[in-house]
């Protein structure tokens, strides 16, 4: 017997709130794109390569915002006959594409910082500082209003555009730390240098955005979820003799599945019905669990092929033989 349960509405997003985080997102990807080109600009005028470099960063700040922009919008569509879990994982898939793109913005820096240490350029700090100052200020403002309290604030899709701003805004604070020291001490070399460490900061942020997608999209266990312990809960449930077959996955970056066998005595289903509702209770109160498939057994379930089957089948599929 099959009990499923859909206590929870996974596909749902609070319309307001989806709403107030798409157009905070589609006003700083204008801002960002404007901020690129007055980077862009001033870092060939200043011959600077660390406000190229981040003009780089910002440009892929541009496509993380707008990746979660259409994320977003996915994510909400309801499921249909093709995609019975709707389209949660599309702000997976653009969380990883966002991710991947700063990695590969990190080594096109690695290189160019290499080239301006061998060839060193003689750059303007007046310059470095203003942009950087503007940058920071546009970073920070934008970071903040993704980084609220809404519902969309631990979505990996949305964590991923905030750390392209986070990690920016930081760019820009050690440029105008940077020109000052190039200004007061003439060392050209620390422009090359904070290229590098603005890389070094864009791996590390985009690595932990990587693992966590990839571990959702190979349907891993949930981050920070054990088996054992939700296994444990449930057995010691009233009614629960054994729970097994169990596995828990993301459907998106915040709705969480699960499926597994529970042995129980034999018993009308009217009667198990009470079990079941325990069961559910513990796994969205304590793992915020809410989308359940539960199949009742009341025979021990022997594991053959890869396919959990009852004592009692296995037996007659042999008679049958």
């Amino acid at each position: 017997m099959h009990n499923h349960s859909h206590s929870h509405d996974f596909h749902g997003h609070d319309g307001a709130e989806r709403k107030r985080t798409t157009r905070v997102l589609i006003i700083s990807l204008v801002m960002t794109l404007g901020l690129v080109a007055v980077e862009t600009l001033a870092g060939l005028h200043a011959h600077s390569l660390a406000l190229l470099s981040d003009a780089g960063h910002n440009f892929t700040d541009a496509f993380a915002l707008l990746l979660a922009a259409f994320g977003i919008y996915l994510q909400a569509r309801p499921g249909d006959q093709a995609r019975t879990y709707g389209y949660q994982r599309t702000g997976v898939l653009a969380a990883f594409v966002n991710a991947l793109t700063l990695v590969v913005l990190a080594f096109v820096m690695f290189y160019e910082s290499y080239d301006r240490f061998v060839h060193p350029q003689q750059v303007s700090t007046t310059t470095m500082m203003i942009v950087a100052a503007v940058a920071l200020a546009l970073n920070l403002g934008i970071a903040m209003a993704l980084g609220g309290h809404g519902e969309h604030k631990h979505d990996l899709n949305v964590r991923a555009a905030w750390l392209h701003m986070v990690g920016d805004a930081a760019s820009s604070a050690a440029i105008i730390g940077g020109a000052v020291l190039i200004r007061y001490t003439g060392w050209q070399a620390v422009d090359p240098i904070l290229s590098v460490l603005i890389a070094v900061a864009i791996v590390w942020s985009g690595w932990g955005i990587i693992r966590d997608t990839l571990n959702i999209l190979l349907e891993g266990s949930p981050k920070g979820l054990r088996l054992a312990d939700v296994k444990k809960e449930l057995g010691c449930l009233e009614g629960v003799i054994d729970v097994h077959d169990l596995h828990v996955w993301c459907l998106g970056s915040e709705s969480r599945a699960l499926s597994c066998h529970v042995l129980i005595e034999d018993m009308p289903p009217s009667e198990s019905d009470s079990i079941l509702r325990r069961i559910n209770s513990v796994l969205g109160s304590r793992f915020e669990i809410f989308h359940t498939t539960i199949q009742f057994e009341h025979m021990k379930c022997i594991l053959a092929d890869e396919h959990c089957t009852t004592a009692q089948r296995e037996t007659a599929k042999t008679k049958q033989a």
